[in-house]
């Protein structure tokens, strides 16, 4: 609940701007590039210094990653739809003050909403603010994908259940997008390296800035492996490779995300980042992610991060107690079994059928995608 004193008074500048704008003819389909005209300060070995507290949980006002087709190629909203959205926002803030009232605990105390802001989309790039299109491959490996928001699945091992399921990883894009809590981000820096930690799955990515060499292909990791250079005076640019096949690369957490948590993340994926310090308490972060094996085409994205450095990181403490797993499956054996005597069959012997023949096919994919 970080924002609720600010939120409003957001919202009404946000609105006036909106209102502004659209009367001097601004183009919506259009976002300002970043300016270099800012330079930061410098860090004693002679960087740009981007140390400090990013949060991104101001973003958290219910701007969707794929935007509406009726928007088309907006990506600005009219002061009328934004005005609309600030409305929502404020229902869903609303919740806390309910529950306070009749003395319960639930998703307004769990879940953080901050204003809403005027993008359309968080995808720039295609024009349409949606995801392309799969290709065949991609579309295989995305059925073949397994997790807790799919419909229907029955679960019988652990490989029923994806990365973030496991209190292992969010992933790459998803976890650089806002979700309704624990949106910590802080950027640490040492000669050479630069690292981001995120609140969210305790994951801390390691940037080196040095030249060093990049890994072999063989060595994969699950937020891949990320080399970075200072493209400017105020621009840290990162390129990430080497990834591990099996996170989401976007998460049912962010609003207007695909609602199962597959889509694939191929061998051959690729992420280019760009950190644009345009003001002392402002970084413009855009990424595009190119998966050839996946996607019919490259997609792009861009958040405008605030300063703050008195947001607290919370430990995230997903593995300790962690018993779902178990209790997934076995509800998951009860309720077939049940189904099967009502049915008057024999209940069949749980077996982890469905993890291991999706791992088959993933495999097989890796194996026809190295081809």
């Amino acid at each position: 609940m970080r924002h609720r004193h600010r939120s409003w008074l957001a919202a009404f500048l946000a609105l006036a701007a909106a209102g502004a704008a659209q009367a001097q003819g601004e183009d919506l389909t259009v976002l300002p590039p970043p300016s270099d005209e800012y330079q930061p300060e410098q860090t004693p070995w002679g960087e740009p210094d981007f140390r400090g507290g990013w949060p991104i949980d101001h973003l958290n006002g219910r701007t969707p990653l794929q935007r509406d087709p009726a928007q088309g190629n907006r990506q600005l909203l009219t002061p009328e739809e934004y005005a609309a959205r600030a409305e929502t926002v404020e229902q869903l803030e609303q919740r806390y003050q309910n529950e306070d009232q009749s003395d319960t605990m639930g998703i307004g105390h769990w879940a953080e909403v901050a204003a809403a802001n005027r993008r359309t989309s968080w995808i720039t790039s295609p024009a349409d603010g949606q995801l392309p299109a799969y290709t065949p491959e991609g579309q295989r490996r995305s059925d073949a994908m397994r997790s807790t928001w799919v419909q229907g699945q029955p679960f019988d091992s652990w490989m029923d259940f994806d990365s973030w399921d496991r209190c292992i990883s969010r992933g790459l894009p998803a976890s650089m997008f806002p979700f309704m809590y624990n949106n910590g981000m802080r950027i640490f820096q040492a000669p050479g390296v630069v690292a981001i930690q995120m609140e969210m799955v305790h994951e801390t990515r390691i940037i080196p800035t040095n030249g060093s060499a990049p890994v072999p292909a063989q060595v994969q990791n699950w937020l891949g492996e990320s080399r970075g250079r200072w493209e400017d005076q105020n621009t840290l640019l990162v390129e990430t490779t080497n990834f591990l096949p099996g996170p989401s690369a976007t998460n049912i957490g962010t609003t207007g995300s695909p609602r199962d948590n597959r889509t694939p993340v191929s061998e051959q994926a690729r992420m280019v980042e760009r950190f644009h310090m345009v003001g002392p308490d402002e970084i413009i972060y855009e990424f595009t992610w190119e998966d050839p094996v996946v996607f019919e085409e490259p997609w792009s994205a861009r958040l405008e991060w605030q300063r703050d450095d008195d947001y607290g990181m919370f430990e995230y403490a997903c593995h300790e107690g962690n018993v779902q797993i178990r209790n997934f499956i076995t509800a998951s054996r009860a309720e077939r079994a049940q189904a099967a005597s009502a049915e008057g069959a024999t209940p069949v012997q749980p077996q982890a059928q469905a993890g291991a023949q999706a791992q088959a096919q993933a495999q097989g994919g890796r194996q026809e995608a190295s081809r």
